[in-house]
């Protein structure tokens, strides 16, 4: 696991199965959120994503640069997130798009 102790993180997040998870040091990660194995949440200009509040990120997803995830949303499996996701949304696919609005 790589996570920078300059990620700025909220309060209660919870890692599972803490192999092969990558946090970029400018990644913004919000309160209760999850992060599963093999997550990738990158960036080459320092400019990582911004996840919000209550945010569930599922096995080997990648999110690529400057990308905000908004409350509440699930990213599932596999998915390669390069746009912005809005909040209370489902996320999935290569690239990642929503798939349903809870």
């Amino acid at each position: 696991m790589s996570f920078s102790r300059n990620v700025s993180v909220g309060r209660g997040l919870k890692i599972t199965h803490a192999i092969g998870i990558i946090v970029n040091a400018t990644a913004v990660i919000g309160n209760n959120c999850t992060l599963h194995q093999l997550t990738t949440i990158g960036s080459e200009k320092d400019n990582a994503a911004v996840i919000g509040d209550n945010v569930y990120i599922g096995p080997n997803v990648c999110l690529v640069e400057n990308v905000h995830i908004g409350n509440n949303a699930k990213i599932g499996a596999g998915a390669v997130v390069v746009h912005d996701i809005p909040a209370n949304v489902v996320a999935v696919g290569v690239p990642a798009k929503a798939i349903s609005k809870e």
